[in-house]
């Protein structure tokens, strides 16, 4: 049996759905389960024993319809038996339907409906801390698992020797892992209006500095390193003096391995976030007012993973304006999530993970 799973885009999306993978290659031990990918993405995906082949979607096929539809040439030649389709935009639609797979899966209502011959319930309401990511991605696959049960976290796959090689890389910065706890923050967002107000996360970085014992590393970009440093340089001297401005890794693998090191994040939602918690991170995450928080706070605990949104303090607002209008209004939403309504959460939930 052959089996693709598709997922294309972001880097948490292709983390979480790797678990579908897993969960289908262990209970079809013998069958050949593919995993089609953008390729900036692979890193998370690296060493994983549950996929058998990665399949990359590269920019050329989005801008070129003759590379495409070679492209889905290339995958119909492949004859696969089953095709999942997690992402559900036409890309990904066009290539579950010109599989010619038997089996196409799919949600119902999302996608290209011609698409899919069995088509499963895309529910708006998390049903368990599993978060709606993982919940709607489970349901496409769950009616073939029959033997095992379904294991819901994703996970990362580190060999030995990744995780020893940054050991020294820390004792350049000045970092002794054996003496001393290590927190990253992911100080900015993918974009804008993902990014928490920098003299809100400015006043946050001084809480956790003047309140416990850490080193601090700060996720971003080699592209925000303007921001970054502008951050850094509102911090007042005690903070900075625990900060790491620069030990960022130099790709997104070098970040995991990085990641690996630390005893939590904290900080803006995104690919960061996910990645630790797939590295079993205990993670605090502050959602953008223009997200839907029931759908990216996965494994949302109150205590191992907390996750805080404008909604939580001001709920009417939820009633008030549809999603179109918190986006486009994001910055002046995002002055209500003021640090000191979640500062007590923040300050339960270090005290809880920091525990030696």
């Amino acid at each position: 049996m052959k089996i693709l799973v598709v997922q294309q885009k972001m880097i948490g999306d292709v983390l979480i759905s790797s678990m579908i993978c897993e969960n289908l290659k262990k209970e079809y031990p013998d069958a050949q389960v593919d995993y089609l990918v953008n390729s900036f993405t692979t890193p998370v995906i690296q060493n994983n024993p549950y996929i058998d082949n990665v399949i990359l979607f590269e920019d050329k096929f989005r801008a070129n319809y003759i590379s495409f539809f070679k492209f889905l040439l290339q995958i119909r030649r492949k004859k696969y038996d089953i095709v999942i389709d997690p992402y559900a935009k036409l890309e990904s639609s066009l290539i579950t339907l010109f599989s010619g797979a038997p089996k196409r899966i799919g949600y119902q209502n999302k996608g290209l409906g011609i698409a899919y011959n069995q088509k499963e319930k895309h529910h708006s309401k998390p049903k368990s801390y599993y978060g709606l990511a993982i919940e709607r991605r489970i349901n496409l696959f769950e009616k073939l698992i029959k033997k095992n049960t379904i294991d819901p976290f994703p996970k990362l796959h580190l060999l030995n020797s990744e995780k020893e090689e940054m050991i020294p890389v820390f004792k350049q910065y000045g970092i002794d892992l054996a003496s001393e706890k290590v927190i990253m923050i992911s100080i900015l967002g993918s974009e804008v209006s993902k990014t928490y107000p920098e003299d809100y996360m400015v006043k946050l970085i001084d809480f956790v500095a003047e309140n416990y014992a850490v080193k601090i590393l700060f996720n971003y970009t080699p592209k925000q390193q303007k921001e970054a440093h502008s951050i850094y340089n509102k911090c007042n001297e005690k903070t900075k003096q625990r900060i790491v401005l620069d030990l960022i890794g130099s790709d997104l693998r070098s970040f995991i391995k990085i990641m690996y090191h630390c005893s939590l994040i904290i900080g803006n939602d995104g690919g960061a976030v996910n990645i630790a918690k797939a590295l079993k991170k205990p993670s605090f995450t502050i959602f953008s007012p223009w997200i839907k928080k029931e759908n990216w706070s996965i494994f949302e605990d109150g205590t191992t993973h907390i996750g805080v949104h404008l909604f939580d303090f001001y709920p009417e607002l939820k009633k008030q304006f549809e999603l179109k209008k918190l986006k486009e209004e994001y910055s002046n939403f995002y002055l209500k999530l003021k640090p000191e309504l979640f500062s007590d959460k923040l300050n339960t939930f270090l005290n809880q993970n920091l525990k030696s």
